[in-house]
């Protein structure tokens, strides 16, 4: 079904001024658009929801106000800034970029910000059509389900989403029509309920009038999550412990209580022993056990306390996964139960 483009752009625009979302992002310190400022919410918001990257982005640019703060910064302190945001390579590509930045400015076009470490199709046609007003449709989540019911498309392809968001994206302004796009599919399209009463554009939507709107698109596949067990030891205290620097995609370069995986052909006990051999100590008891869901795999992290070892490191001062937290609330936990317990 085509679309009466002149028609869904206005309504929507329309719409998205009355109704759109006051984000902190959307507006500089001059009550304009400041491509530091979008590039940051842009990189965030990859793998975040706005409601938790609202906090975690007014908390990274009071920490980094400017593209010469974040690049003079040390990489220690970028990764303690962004603990609890996850997918710790983006801050550590954020680095990397805003060094490009300082040296060549910031770009002014899709082809410059997608050259930059860390942003991707989607990154750079939103930073392009946000800051710089070039006519780029972007593609997420939102946007997909918004044209998959205004189709009535099923299984909407990424080609496909691609070339209908550029279709219906106004060029007069493309960033507000994005946005606006995105807004809807969060606030209004929902994938469970969406509120089609207060839709802009539901006179053209095909989905809402099959009465049916909610069954549009089928949801994806998601991929089985994978089982890792590991076990961690914490020889000294939830404010000094021995810490080690993290290694790979997810947790590169963030330090955490030194740990290792239980592999498939071996016990808890065995990577245990493997873990005190290496570090010289000894166990004092177990703490107890934490889980957390990283990507597509679930860890569960069982924590033992101990002696000796290598020298304690203060634990404010560190950045830390979400999933060391954790397993050092369980000795704040044992510390408040002992205080309890009568004498």
């Amino acid at each position: 079904m085509s679309l009466p483009l002149l028609e869904v752009r206005a309504a929507l625009l329309a719409w998205f001024d009355r109704s759109g979302r006051e984000l902190p992002w959307r507006v500089g310190p001059e009550g304009r658009r400041d491509p530091y400022r979008v590039w940051v919410s842009e990189v965030l918001l990859q793998q975040t929801q706005v409601s938790r990257g609202r906090v975690y982005f007014e908390r990274f640019v009071r920490a980094f106000p400017t593209v010469e703060a974040l690049a003079s910064a040390p990489l220690e302190a970028i990764l303690k800034a962004w603990e609890g945001c996850g997918y710790y390579a983006r801050a550590r590509n954020l680095h990397r970029a805003a060094g490009v930045i300082v040296r060549e400015g910031f770009p002014t076009s899709y082809a410059g910000w997608r050259a930059l470490p860390g942003v991707g199709p989607y990154t750079a046609a939103a930073i392009a059509s946000l800051a710089g007003g070039e006519a780029r449709a972007v593609n997420d989540g939102n946007v997909r389900r918004v044209l998959s019911r205004l189709h009535a498309e099923q299984r909407p392809t990424e080609p496909w989403v691609q070339a209908r968001a550029a279709e219906l994206l106004d060029p007069a302004r493309p960033g507000a029509f994005n946005e606006a796009l995105m807004d809807l599919g969060a606030t209004v399209c929902t994938p469970r309920a969406p509120r089609c009463g207060e839709c802009p554009v539901s006179a053209w939507c095909a989905a809402f009038q099959s009465g049916h709107p909610a069954a549009f698109p089928v949801p994806k596949l998601r991929a089985a999550v994978r089982e890792v067990r590991a076990v961690a030891l914490l020889l000294g205290d939830a404010r000094e412990a021995v810490l080690e620097r993290r290694a790979g995609t997810l947790l590169g370069g963030l330090m955490g209580l030194p740990s290792e995986v239980v592999a498939a052909d071996e016990t808890e006990q065995d990577a245990l022993a493997r873990l005190l051999d290496r570090l010289g100590a000894t166990v004092t008891g177990k703490l107890g056990q934490v889980t957390h869901a990283m990507t597509h795999r679930r860890i569960t992290l069982t924590v033992y306390g101990g002696e000796g070892g290598p020298a304690r490191t203060r634990v404010a001062e560190a950045a830390l996964s979400r999933l060391d937290h954790k397993a050092l609330d369980l000795w704040e936990r044992r510390q408040g139960l002992l205080l309890l317990a009568p004498a």
